[in-house]
């Protein structure tokens, strides 16, 4: 369901745990810089999630403590069916847990609406496909929630690379690594239901992995689903390209992502924790770079480029993409020696 007037769209989200709030408020700063769009309707299975000024009832370390929404003007609703009855939303993030994406993806399309489904979208390819063969028959776009293809530094890396400015990727490494989810313990508990760091953590970078660089021809993986260390063969590519993701440090532990790329004449690093975030080393002088995109994070990012695409842009990421990912995974998976 394209829109092509400047009426503002009508957002709903199902799915308010961490990362469903993560979406709300990437959707209300975009909102109050201007951008037409208005925020129609929550939804979650739980009531309790909120008092009656929309605060947060059981916030996480660090989580903004102000009202999540204005319940005079935004409708909590805890059927899911009826907020995709409603005519009023045009565009829905999900962001459930995994094995209810593909269903409710599929669901919204049918209802008509555009959808932005987080990651993982399933923990098998085969879940993917089902749900591609309902995107291609629907109006409305599905647009997977890779956040890290917009995050500003790592955005970066797409047009240096296929620049040339530097010269070629000599080499690629990835870092992302954290103390284990604090939230939804039932479900993070259960690696048949999440897939574990590999799937919910290290994706990212193995999706950034075929962005940069392509399918490998061949990948290698040591670890086991809470700590993973990939490293991915090019027959014409780059000679080193690997990525760790794992989740098991101590709690406390700061969240860390981080790479260095090594091209012919320069090198790029980025570090999360560091200040300026990201460096590149060229002509022996450390040069920071400046990050220019004017948003805060790649959730608001992939938001902005959501608004867009319900607008008639052509989406820059798809569930093709997301495909090609999760059969990555699979393959790490298989070289792990693992299965689900």
């Amino acid at each position: 369901m394209k829109q092509s007037s400047p009426e503002p769209l009508g957002i709903g989200v199902i799915g308010m745990g961490f990362m469903g709030r993560t979406h709300v408020r990437a959707y209300q700063h975009a909102i109050d810089r201007g951008h037409p769009a208005r925020l129609v309707a929550l939804c979650d299975r739980s009531n309790k999630r909120f008092d009656a000024s929309g605060r947060v009832l059981d916030p996480l370390a660090g989580e903004d403590a102000s009202p999540l929404f204005d319940p005079s003007k935004v409708d909590f609703l805890t059927d899911s069916d009826a907020l995709l009855a409603r005519d009023d939303v045009q565009l829905v993030s999900i962001c459930t847990h995994t094995e209810s994406h593909v269903d409710l993806a599929i669901q919204a399309l049918k209802a008509g609406k555009n959808v932005l489904l987080e990651k993982p979208i399933a923990l098998s390819a085969s879940e993917v496909e089902r749900l591609m063969r309902c995107a291609e028959q629907s109006p409305g776009f599905c647009m997977p929630a890779m956040c890290m293809r917009f995050w500003p530094g790592w955005s970066w890396l797409k047009p240096a690379i296929e620049s040339g400015r530097y010269g070629r990727v000599l080499s690629a490494s990835f870092r992302r690594l954290c103390s284990k989810p604090d939230w939804a313990p039932e479900f993070y508990g259960d690696l048949s239901r999440t897939g574990g760091a590999l799937f919910d953590l290290h994706i990212h970078d193995a999706d950034l992995v075929q962005w940069l660089f392509g399918t490998p021809d061949a990948v290698h993986s040591a670890g086991d689903l809470h700590f993973v260390t990939s490293t991915y063969r090019y027959q014409d590519g780059p000679p080193h390209v690997s990525a760790q993701g794992g989740w098991n440090h101590s709690p406390g532990f700061p969240f860390q992502m981080h790479f260095s790329i090594i091209f012919e004449r320069a090198t790029a690093e980025f570090s999360s924790n560091a200040e300026p975030q990201l460096v590149l080393f060229e002509a022996g002088e450390a040069k920071p770079l400046e990050l220019a995109e004017d948003f805060e994070n790649g959730y608001e990012g992939e938001i902005l480029h959501a608004f867009e695409v319900c607008r008639g842009a052509q989406p820059r990421i798809s569930l093709g993409d997301a495909l090609q990912t999760v059969q990555l995974l699979e393959s790490e998976l298989k070289s792990l020696g693992l299965e689900l």
